[in-house]
């Protein structure tokens, strides 16, 4: 019989593109979330009953033990960037990492993958980074073989960071941001995939892999590699982060006092924490590399999905080919 994988928050940005790798090689893909009827696009991944949802909530450990049965894998894709509410930084990063690495060795799976983030310290100045780093400790003492990796930000066709900038830039001439002179080192989702997949396939070893792309710049620079994407011309106006403090601060207390029925999706003020320290791999650190991946540029690959965006979105290339055409 095929061999099957657990993959908790699977339907997810980063978990959908391991499915469907997990997927593509044979492996039965148990995906484990919330809603599994939101989830029903990842069961075309494979063939018929080869992907398939399951119901699972972290913060129940019953249905997360269930989840786990019979796996050969687990892997942990479940993150939050939302400091409140139930499914907050503590529950998610901490008690979740807890629960699933406790029941992937209570039931026997021999590898685990934990999905955590560069930045992760008990030293951040931001509670997203300090809980980061409580999640990776409380995984590796429940399961001490645990393969963790450390993704820089991460740029796809679902991401939120390409896709918020360059939406922002449709309407806005100026685009105003705070940590410009932060280093990324961006890295595709799939290429995140396919580490997590090796990990789980070869001879990776246990402990923690910091995952980059192969460019390391400023987000200002970024955003000015990312404006020729989409044929926009905007200022990017670097701003003091006290002074970007105070509309974070709005958006928070929407949040708060709505109960979460508006989600700030703008910048928090956690958020500006984390904009004080570079976002890159460290020097010494295990990576792409060493679980046998080769990044790829994201000047590569954010043409294919950011064209939308384009003053003539899909007919852009039509428009540029035309003016080639000679009047008769």
């Amino acid at each position: 019989m095929s061999k099957l994988v657990t993959i908790y928050g699977g339907s997810g940005f980063v978990g959908r593109y391991i499915a469907r790798r997990f997927a593509r090689l044979g492996w039965r893909v148990r995906v484990a979330v919330r809603r599994p009827n939101e989830a029903i696009f990842v069961k075309p991944y494979g063939a018929p009953g080869q992907v398939e949802p399951v119901l699972c909530n972290i913060r129940n450990e019953a249905s997360v033990k269930r989840a786990a049965l019979g796996a050969d894998a687990v892997i942990n894709c479940v993150g939050t960037f939302r400091r409140g509410g139930k499914n907050n930084f503590q529950a998610v990063h901490v008690d979740g990492a807890t629960i699933i690495a406790r029941a992937a060795r209570e039931a026997g799976v021999a590898k685990l993958v934990h999905i955590s983030a560069i930045g992760a310290s008990k030293e951040s100045a931001s509670l997203y980074g300090q809980s980061k780093a409580a999640g990776e400790k409380a995984a590796r003492e429940e399961f001490p073989a645990a393969i963790i990796l450390r993704p820089s930000v991460i740029f796809g066709t679902e991401d939120e960071f390409f896709n918020k900038f360059a939406g922002m830039a449709q309407f806005a001439p100026i685009l105003p941001i705070a940590g410009g002179k932060t280093r990324f080192q961006p890295v595709w989702v799939d290429d995140v995939a396919l580490a997590a997949v090796n990990a789980v396939t070869g001879d990776a070893e246990a402990g923690i892999y910091e995952l980059g792309g192969p460019e390391a710049m400023p987000l200002r620079d970024l955003l000015h590699r990312m404006l020729p994407v989409i044929r926009r011309r905007r200022l990017v106006l670097n701003l003091p982060s006290g002074i970007m403090a105070l509309p974070a601060f709005g958006f928070d207390m929407a949040e708060t006092l709505t109960g979460g029925l508006i989600v700030n999706r703008i910048v928090t003020r956690d958020q500006l924490k984390m904009l004080q320290s570079d976002n890159v791999v460290a020097g010494d650190a295990r990576g792409f590399s060493d679980l046998g991946v080769t990044p790829s540029a994201f000047g590569a690959v954010i043409p294919d999905y950011l064209w939308r965006f384009r003053p003539s979105g899909q007919y852009a290339a039509i428009k540029d080919s035309a003016k080639n055409l000679k009047k008769v």
